[in-house]
């Protein structure tokens, strides 16, 4: 058995499900990039799969992850899962999803590439579904790694086969978002995602920085907190910048040294009409 997931944190706690049953042992493939956020456009392609990790080495720059880029190679990743698939032919994967745009764009990026092996790739979304927290009251969890380990073992009777007929419609939803090139893709309900505008999150960005300067740790902190649509902290401190670059925030530190020099506020701009001050806005 093959177990795919596609954020960091969900490794470990699957490893641990996998310990308290031995029926889930296999290997576990990490799909890493985030495809909710970023250029999609000809991603099938090398041009376009180029796009898209120059625009992630841009974001990455000053950033505390600046060596993920050479980490992050799913197309590698995907090809060793064909060649395990191809090489033993009783073997089969599980594909793991929460409920959040990540996984499920990371879902449609990976199936939309796996049609060959049909009857093979199994899927388990937990989506709007009950579990037991650690106090022991029931949550709805929106990601892998929110689940305690032991209740993975109730969410394993959730796996089914991908059917021919999603092998079939899923990809064209994934050639619609591709199409769309929205720089920002949310999850509606279910494994329906709506592309969006670059400046999805600009309002929260907005709403979580004061006219009083605050360390760029401590907005995340504060952002993370409220958003409800959680997005990476690297995206978010990217369009600061952008931000920052059209006036509307203002910067004290090098960002060379990384993120925890930089200190953040609100523009204020002066209307020479009646000489008052005010935060500007995008």
């Amino acid at each position: 058995m093959i177990h795919i997931v596609f954020q960091e944190a969900d490794i470990a706690v699957l490893q641990k499900a996998i310990e308290l049953d031995e029926k889930l042992a296999g290997d576990i493939i990490h799909i890493k990039d985030d495809y909710a956020v970023g250029p999609l456009e000809n991603l099938q392609t090398p041009e376009g799969w180029q796009a898209r990790r120059d625009w992630w080495k841009m974001l990455l720059e000053f950033s505390p992850y600046t060596e993920q880029l050479d980490m992050v190679d799913d197309k590698l990743t995907l090809h060793k899962l064909k060649e395990a698939l191809d090489t033993d032919d009783t073997q089969h994967a599980w594909v793991w999803m929460g409920q959040n745009q990540h996984d499920v764009c990371g879902y449609y990026w990976l199936m939309s590439q796996l049609k060959d092996y049909q009857g093979r790739i199994f899927v388990l979304y937990l989506n709007n579904l009950p579990f037991i927290n650690e106090k022991g009251g029931i949550f709805y969890p929106t990601a892998l790694h929110e689940i305690l380990p032991k209740e993975f073992l109730k969410a394993k009777k959730l796996s089914r086969p991908i059917t021919l007929s999603e092998f079939e419609v899923d990809p064209d939803e994934w050639k619609k978002l591709c199409n769309e090139n929205g720089m920002v893709r949310i999850l509606e309900g279910g494994k329906k995602l709506a592309s969006k505008e670059v400046t999805y999150y600009d309002k929260d960005v907005l709403a979580a920085i004061t006219a009083e300067p605050q360390k760029l740790q401590k907005i995340l902190s504060t952002l993370f907190s409220k958003l409800k649509v959680k997005t990476g902290d690297v995206f978010l401190v990217w369009r600061m910048r952008e931000m920052i670059n059209a006036g509307a925030l203002e910067a004290q530190g090098d960002w060379a040294k990384g993120w925890k020099e930089i200190v953040l506020k609100l523009a204020v701009v002066t209307d020479a009409s009646n000489e008052t001050a005010e935060p500007l806005t995008l």
